[in-house]
Formats: structure tokens, C-alpha cells, sequence
């Protein structure tokens, strides 16, 4: 059993309702936001005692890179279950991951022609196991924490709850939204003040959701 302090628990209770609710973890500003830190540097110092402590693995290149380790605990059987069987070569347990760049109208996201590379992943630094890689354009979700040429992992799915971040079709765009129910229409919400929200009319779009956001990737230096 972990032994946290209370501040640490509310910290980790945040991190898991983020993720639950978009997909995400939280940055180190919307943790010191919510919990009223003067700055993003107090919540990175709870979040690395949290990693001392085997709560958490922060992830170094990615913006959002904290991955929840608390499991439910195991059955006395489980564990020696487990204990016998040899683990995967960490290159075996690695995802390979199609990286999609521009899409043409009007044709299926994972087409051929559309893969521009395929990268070896580890499976741990997502939410949920992605399906494919979507390279982001522009910044209207920079206050998200991605940015232009940010590689987005991608669940493939075709529903989504209000306030996840998802990859939407709309007539012959593809784009990358916070999405949100308003009575009959839906809105795909930009993360940047200087981009207006997208409103989609029953009968007035084509519209169609690719996937949800599950995590991110991101080239330093």
C-alpha cells in the first residue's frame, strides 16, 4: 500500500478524473490551477513525489506525459499466476502505429495513401491503446497542450461524451475538437480563444467522428 499525504491523493484523485473524462492527464498548469498552486513548478515537484512513491511514471517528450500505476490489488493466486510466466521482449510489447498526414476529401482516414510512416511505440504512454498516429495543423488547441506538428495517438471510435477530445470529419475536413452535445447539433470546440467553435446542424454537414484523442507525442530539441 502507498502512503500519500492528503495533497497527493487529491492530486492523483485529479490526474484520474481527467483521464476518465478526456482522455488526458492533466498538464502541470491545470493542476496548479485547480488546486490554487502560485505556479506549474509547485505541482511538478507533488508530481514527482508522487513518482518516487510508484503512484505515477512521468514520461519525459510529451506534454502530458504521466501514466497512473495504482492497480487493484491481486488474488494470492493471480500473483503466482503471474510470477511464472515470462514477460514479453520490450520490443514485442511496443505498438506499431501508422502516422497519418494530410487526408483527401472525402476518403477513409486510414487509407493507404495517406500513411506517411509507421512508428514503434510504447503502449504505456497512452490513456487507452491508439490505433493510429495523426500528425495535429495549426493551434486551435494550443490551451490543450497540442500544437502544430504534434503527433495525436488516436482511439478509432465512432461516439464520443461531451468534453473529450476528438478527431472529427466535417464535410472534407479533418479535425482535431473538444467535443460537446447542444440539444440537437453538436460543437467542436477549439482550445485557443483566437479560433471560433465549429457548430454542426443535423442534415446541414457531413459529419463523422474518426476517433478519440488518447494521449500525445512530441519532438524535443
Amino acid at each position: 500500500m502507498i502512503k500519500l499525504t492528503a495533497r497527493q491523493e487529491q492530486i492523483l484523485g485529479l490526474i484520474r478524473e481527467a483521464i476518465n473524462t478526456t482522455g488526458f492527464p492533466p498538464t502541470r498548469a491545470e493542476i496548479a490551477s485547480e488546486l490554487g498552486f502560485r505556479s506549474a513548478n509547485a505541482a511538478e515537484e507533488h508530481l514527482q513525489a508522487l513518482a518516487r512513491k510508484g503512484a505515477i511514471e512521468i514520461s519525459p517528450g510529451t506534454s502530458r506525459g504521466i501514466r497512473l500505476l495504482d492497480r487493484p490489488a491481486e488474488s494470492g493466486r493471480s500473483r503466482r499466476s503471474s510470477s511464472q510466466m515470462a514477460l514479453p521482449h520490450p520490443v514485442l510489447m511496443q505498438l506499431s502505429l501508422p502516422l497519418i498526414g494530410r487526408v483527401a476529401a472525402g476518403s477513409p482516414i486510414l487509407a493507404e495513401e495517406h500513411v506517411s510512416a509507421t512508428y514503434q511505440v510504447d503502449p504505456s504512454l497512452f490513456s487507452a491503446r491508439p490505433d493510429y498516429l495523426l500528425k495535429v495543423r495549426g493551434m486551435s488547441m494550443r490551451d490543450a497542450g497540442i500544437h502544430d506538428g504534434d503527433l495525436l495517438a488516436v482511439r478509432k471510435t465512432d461516439t464520443a461524451r461531451d468534453g473529450q477530445i476528438v478527431v472529427a470529419r466535417l464535410d472534407d475536413d479533418v479535425t482535431v475538437k473538444r467535443f460537446r452535445r447542444n440539444g440537437n447539433a453538436i460543437e467542436l470546440l477549439p482550445e485557443n480563444p483566437e479560433f471560433d467553435v465549429i457548430r454542426v446542424e443535423p442534415g446541414r454537414h457531413e459529419f463523422a467522428l474518426e476517433g478519440l484523442a488518447v494521449g500525445l507525442l512530441r519532438a524535443w530539441g
